[in-house]
């Protein structure tokens, strides 16, 4: 009679059942794992074979073959070692059999009988406690297991003390969730001295979820800006929360069962290649723009990154998913991110501005600007210029307002979203929710159908400045979008339609004013 022990795939961030099946028939004495499994599945025999040496176990002299159903579903990962050594010492009456469908199991063993971390245990816990079933794992894992909610959780050190647990000889104590951390970076607005634009710009970035572009020379404070976003934005809901916790367990980036309030703020290096960025590998694992979910994606020096990996951006920018096709899986990974992104004007760095001459002329800024395609730039919300930052700058005294004060309007405006909106924020309002809460005044509709037809706004750059316009109303407590909103929202969007090394008044002009756009232009 067979020998049925539960564990897991991986399908993104779901974790799919799997029986492991092990019978030992007569025959010549042959380990076997057949399902479609990968490498490390099949190597799993040599590992269970040399932890049952260690600790005095043998294998019976019999013709011994696992079965990982459903045999066409792909099984990846080392985490299978476990449950098919627990349905080896069930078949060989180590433990007792009937305790084994009360529980999923996953684990990595080595040679000694030790039971190593593996990634997923969280996914792999909310799968159990939704089937009413308990989670066996590495001691490793138990702390993130835990947080799945109240399940029964054995997580041994070695083969041994799960042993003596299922023959009463040990207790083995369930773990406790992990501790919850606030992720305070302890980066603040006020080490920013001067760019109150680019302060400005970056407040309404973080209150609407929108995305935006930096240009400016080196040293001007770009990536100083986009550090401190994360430390704008509101923490995450407690759905949000299980949602990038599980993403981050399946990648095991979690450490000790450590969850954190504070949204991902990912920063890929501009060398990252297609699948670093979007997932995929020969197992599939979460790219950069699904580590991001829920949080920041920053791209620093944007035109240095492949123009092939920037391109691929663009569907998850729209639908806030990602879709790995393979030849034998097709895997979705939720990526619904806010992009930031920070260039120089040109490969020179300052484009000419400053006084500063360009070695290679206005070419120069054209050919750096070309690696951008115009489809990924619609979908900018926001660009400025950044301008270097001066002597006089650096003299000023820190700024009266902090992250604090900033991070305090942008979640008022983001609680008027969440409410108004269904639980989304502007940045991700459809073309027909924009038409009862994004309605402009007769002024406000009049200058937004003007400058459609001036600056050429696209189906969505049309849309994007309604969301923006929503966002700044919302920032100034008003229930209706004015002709000011609209102006502004389109300042934000008109330094995209000029030359990007162009010294726009968004960017030149040293104003301690708190709005982009003024009137008086």
């Amino acid at each position: 009679m067979a020998i049925s022990m539960s564990t897991v795939a991986f399908e993104g961030t779901q974790a799919q059942r799997v029986d492991v099946q092990v019978q030992m028939i007569p025959g010549k004495p042959v380990f076997t794992i057949v399902g479609l499994g990968d490498k490390a599945v099949t190597e799993s025999r040599e590992r269970v074979r040399a932890a049952f040496a260690s600790l005095g176990l043998q294998l019976p002299g019999k013709r011994i073959i696992v079965n990982l159903a459903p045999a066409d579903m792909p099984k990846e990962g080392s985490h299978y070692d476990l449950p098919i050594a627990i349905g080896l010492m069930a078949a060989i009456g180590v433990i007792p059999a009937d305790i084994l469908p009360s529980f999923i199991a996953i684990g990595e063993l080595g040679l000694d009988g030790s039971v190593a971390r593996v990634p997923g245990s969280l996914s792999a816990a909310v799968m159990a406690n939704s089937h009413n079933l308990g989670l066996i794992c590495p001691k490793a894992n138990g702390a993130e297991a835990a947080w799945a909610g109240e399940l029964p959780i054995l997580a041994p050190q070695n083969l041994i003390q799960l042993i003596n647990h299922f023959k009463g000889n040990q207790l083995l104590s369930a773990p406790k969730p992990g501790e919850l951390i606030s992720g305070d970076d302890g980066l603040d607005m006020r080490d920013v001295r001067g760019q109150e634009t680019a302060k400005r710009a970056l407040e309404i970035a973080a209150a609407g979820g929108h995305n935006m572009l930096m240009v400016g020379p080196p040293g001007s404070g770009k990536s100083m800006l986009a550090a401190r976003l994360a430390g704008l934005l509101p923490i995450l809901s407690p759905r949000e929360l299980l949602d990038v916790s599980m993403i981050h367990s399946v990648a095991g980036l979690l450490q000790r069962g450590q969850l954190s309030r504070a949204r991902p703020f990912r920063d890929p290096h501009h060398s990252a290649s297609m699948a670093a960025m979007v997932g995929g590998g020969m197992r599939a694992k979460p790219g950069e723009a699904s580590l991001a979910h829920n949080g920041v994606l920053f791209l620093d020096e944007l035109p240095e990154f492949s123009a092939q990996v920037i391109d691929s951006l663009r569907q998850p920018l729209e639908t806030g998913e990602i879709s790995v096709a393979r030849v034998n899986a097709h895997i979705t990974y939720p990526a619904r991110f806010q992009l930031i992104a920070a260039m120089n004007p040109c490969r020179c760095g300052s484009g000419g501005a400053d006084g500063i001459a360009c070695a290679r002329g206005p070419r120069c800024a054209a050919d750096y600007q070309a690696r951008i395609s115009g489809p990924f730039m619609d979908r900018m919300d926001i660009q400025i210029d950044v301008p270097a930052v001066t002597p006089a700058d650096l003299a000023l005294p820190p700024a009266k307002e902090g992250s604090a004060e900033i991070a305090a309007r942008i979640e008022r405006a983001h609680a008027i979203q969440l409410e108004r909106n269904g639980g989304h924020v502007n940045a991700r309002l459809s073309a027909s929710q924009l038409d009862h809460v994004a309605e402009p005044d007769a002024q406000g509709r009049s200058l937004l159908n003007e400058a459609a037809q001036t600056l050429g706004l696209t189906a969505r750059g049309y849309h994007r400045v309604l969301r923006l316009a929503r966002t700044l109303a919302d920032l100034s407590d008003s229930a209706h979008i004015h002709r000011l909103h609209i102006a502004e929202a389109l300042s934000c969007r008109r330094a995209r339609q000029a030359p990007l090394n162009s010294r726009s008044n968004l960017g030149s002009k040293r104003s301690n004013s708190s709005n982009i756009y003024s009137p008086n232009r």
